[in-house]
């Protein structure tokens, strides 16, 4: 199952995914950082990012951190690396 490393970046304006050229993913959450909010709302949208179910979404490390180790069930490598594919930045 593939693990995706990223930074989470709470309190935007909306839900956003980035793939830097150097492979750096950064995900903005419109939730706030507190009670797991930040969190939850960003397993719903790995979920609906990487068209898996949320229960198939594990949050490995990082739960008060902004480094996050997400697992993705569900998804074979090649499946993974098309799906953030498209959010690479030219």
């Amino acid at each position: 199952m593939p693990v995706l490393h990223l930074k989470a970046r709470p309190n935007a304006r909306h839900n956003q995914l980035a793939v830097a050229p150097d492979g750096t993913v950064t995900v903005r959450l419109h939730a706030p950082a507190q009670d797991g909010k930040a969190n939850a709302c960003l397993l719903a949208y790995l979920a609906e990012v990487f068209s898996v179910s949320k229960s198939s979404l594990t949050l490995l490390s990082g739960h008060a951190a902004p480094f996050k180790k997400v697992e993705i069930g569900g998804l074979s490598e090649a499946e993974f690396q098309q799906a953030l594919g498209k959010f690479r930045s030219q």
